[in-house]
């Protein structure tokens, strides 16, 4: 129901804004079709929240560098930013998800990945 979900997040996204409160809509991809994702985008691009994320990092997939991709497409101009969260463990995951435009990123492994960071940085 997609109207249902527009006036949901739209109500939700009122609310946290008229108090300041960043918001965050959690698409999770991994149960979701190219078309839903691409209507959730659409949905998020009129309502504007401050983020929409890959997923909880609890479903069956993560972030993956096509959703990332399509969903900064789909959003392209609205100022909806994207946090990729779920499965992100390498240095190379996390540059790639920001080289596709990723504001932010959700990680178990983020001690590992700023080792990582720190051992192959030539600006330290």
């Amino acid at each position: 129901n997609w109207r249902f979900i527009e006036k949901e997040m739209d109500k939700i996204v009122s609310i946290c804004r008229k108090n300041r409160v960043v918001t965050k809509v959690i698409f999770e991809n991994c149960y979701l079709t190219e078309d839903e994702k691409k209507t959730l985008c659409h949905i998020a691009a009129k309502v504007k929240p401050d983020f929409i994320k890959t997923s909880t990092g609890f479903g069956t997939g993560g972030a993956t560098l096509e959703d990332v991709a399509l969903m900064k497409k789909e959003t392209e101009g609205s100022g909806v930013k994207i946090k990729a969260a779920g499965g992100i463990r390498t240095l190379k995951t996390v540059l790639e998800m920001i080289d596709l435009g990723v504001s932010r990123i959700g990680s178990t492994s983020s001690v590992a990945i700023m080792e990582e960071y720190m051992a192959h940085s030539p600006l330290l």
